[in-house]
């Protein structure tokens, strides 16, 4: 199966965002949710299981200057076996203008035994880019070995590069469950803070003034470290834990200063139009309302670079 799909928001005159472009197809349905805050939230609902082997899926989104939106999903994703020697491929480009907020917040991508699936990531920020990007990655189903997966993400800020990770697991990458990988762990990932929140975080500061990474404390059989990055006003938290759950414990943005969004305008005006919306299927919306997330002024349903830095990080 093939799949295209995009996201374009932008700023109108009064300073408000709109969702010039919202356009999907199954199993990548696109729906807007509620504006929070004057910020517009698009969830992606699968309107098919997987990604199943042989799948090649796209999502793009871009930000333009003034604007902010959210993206999250309604659920985990689940890579699946397929035809034999078949690879499933999800790929994501997102392009942030200047003085935009991107914040991209899914679930997590469960490998599951049989899987061979290959996750890639592509974000472009201009200089006065904020983002916030969250990746997570459970290796296997309950009481199952996982599958192959490959998570790859480049992030370049103001034409420069600013972070390069890949992670790879399953039977095809030996070592990947060892102590110099995951340790043990079966969940993994990271939340990379750029803008000014990114030097609000838990670093220290050595005499020198320098901002320093710091491993922050966590409970049995996981892990997590906050690190500035050259490059930028950037930071990665990074985490490994023995489930889902305490992985998005240590990846809540509760920790991390907020990352504000454009203040909406005041003004009144005409209401902007609806986006265009396309879709081959239709799907409900979560059934759930959304809870706060604090920290990043939003809600959530209820690698060796020239940064220096090289992290085992995952895709949620």
């Amino acid at each position: 199966m093939r799949a295209v799909a995009r996201v374009v928001a932008v700023a109108d005159r009064h300073g408000r965002t709109v969702l010039r472009e919202l356009r999907g197809e199954s199993p990548l349905l696109l729906r807007q949710a509620a504006t929070e805050e004057g910020v517009p939230t698009v969830y992606v609902v699968g309107g098919a299981a997987g990604p199943l082997a042989g799948d090649d899926l796209r999502l793009s989104v871009e930000v333009g200057p003034g604007a902010a939106v959210r993206v999250r999903t309604v659920a985990a994703s689940v890579a699946l076996p397929g035809r034999p020697g078949a690879v499933s491929r999800m790929r994501v480009d997102a392009v942030v203008h200047d003085g935009g907020t991107l914040h991209w917040l899914p679930e997590q991508l469960v490998a599951a035994a049989g899987c061979d699936h290959v996750a890639g990531s592509r974000v472009t920020l201009a200089e006065g880019a904020r983002l916030l990007w969250r990746e997570e990655l459970v290796c296997g189903r309950y009481g199952e070995p996982a599958g192959n997966v490959v998570v790859a993400t480049s992030v370049d800020h103001a034409g420069r590069p600013l972070l390069r990770q890949s992670l790879a697991v399953g039977p095809a990458a030996p070592g990947w469950a060892g102590p110099a990988v995951l340790g043990g762990a079966t969940a993994t990932g990271s939340l990379l803070v750029v803008g000014p929140a990114a030097a609000s975080g838990p670093a220290t500061v050595d005499g020198g003034g320098q901002l320093r990474g710091r491993v922050l404390p966590t409970g049995p059989g996981a892990s997590a470290a906050w690190l500035p990055l050259a490059g930028g006003p950037a930071a990665l938290l990074t985490a490994t834990a023995p489930d889902a759950h305490t992985l998005r414990t240590l990846l809540d943005p509760a920790g991390v200063a907020a990352i504000d969004p454009p203040t909406p305008a005041t003004a009144t005006g005409p209401t902007p139009a609806a986006p265009t919306v396309s879709a081959a299927a239709t799907a409900p919306a979560a059934a759930a309302g959304p809870r706060a997330l604090p920290g990043a002024g939003g809600s959530v349903p209820d690698a060796a670079g020239e940064t220096g830095w090289v992290t085992a990080a995952g895709r949620r």
